[in-house]
């Protein structure tokens, strides 16, 4: 291994960088607005309103220590369709807005340095109860999802852009979070990517955590071909960029 380029690797987990920056020269500290909490659709997209916060009722009851202890990865899934109540749960139980304290910045069920959220959450569907196969994008302030692209032989494009881990496909829906990075610059600078990993972290966990309450299993993919998963999604790569993925299905 060469030392110099794991070093420099190291660096990066480190927050020695915040201490060079000043912070008085960020965009927030220069009056500039935020962006926005979420991308914004087309007039020509539908959105498709998920069951709303009360049909949570019937995922409640599971016991937070078993969930924890039951935790796993899974990489095989039931061919058995996730409803749409029970997709509705997951996206917000990983992004779901809780109230929107003014534009630009919400409180969600996760948290994120800054309260920043950097993430938009993309769904590769094929077999959702009430949904055709394609790509969705989730509007966290509507809980409504609007299609974004029915590409042909998505299972096959998802797992060549994920490097022949041909399970990812076999699930009902593929979770894909991308990074828009100026949601997090805006606030911390050159400080902001490091934050916005560790904040990638903490909605997957809660994705695993929601899986265990509707009998449903999920597996976090960091593995995966960038410029294929990107095009894919149809987003430019360096504005907004594949980050995360995570396959879901019942177990």
């Amino acid at each position: 291994m060469e030392k110099s380029s794991l070093k420099t690797h190291r660096n990066f987990l480190k927050d020695d960088l915040r201490l060079q920056i000043n912070f008085r020269q960020t965009d927030q500290n220069q009056g500039i607005a935020p962006p926005p909490v979420q991308k914004s659709s087309t007039p020509e997209q539908q959105k498709i309103a998920l069951p709303n916060r009360a049909s949570f009722t019937s995922f409640s009851g599971t016991d937070l220590v078993e969930a924890i202890m039951n935790r796993q990865s899974h990489r095989r899934f039931k061919s058995t369709p996730l409803s749409q109540s029970e997709l509705g749960f997951l996206l917000w139980m990983t992004q779901g807005v809780r109230s929107e304290l003014q534009p630009g910045v919400a409180l969600r069920s996760v948290p994120s340095a800054g309260c920043r959220h950097a993430f938009e959450t993309y769904l590769l569907v094929s077999n959702i109860e009430g949904l055709s196969p394609g790509i969705y994008r989730y509007l966290p302030l509507d809980h409504a999802l609007v299609l974004e692209s029915t590409p042909e032989y998505l299972a096959e494009r998802l797992t060549q852009a994920t490097l022949h881990q041909h399970f990812i496909a076999t699930a009902p829906v593929c979770f894909v979070w991308t990074a828009l990075p100026y949601r997090m610059e805006w606030r911390y600078d050159l400080a902001a990517h490091r934050v916005i990993l560790l904040d990638a972290g903490h909605l997957c966990q809660n994705l695993y955590l929601a899986c265990e309450a509707i009998n449903a299993g999920t597996c976090a993919i960091a593995a995966y071909h960038q410029p294929l998963m990107d095009q894919l999604l149809d987003v430019d790569g360096e504005d907004e960029f594949t980050v995360y993925l995570a396959p879901v299905g019942k177990v």
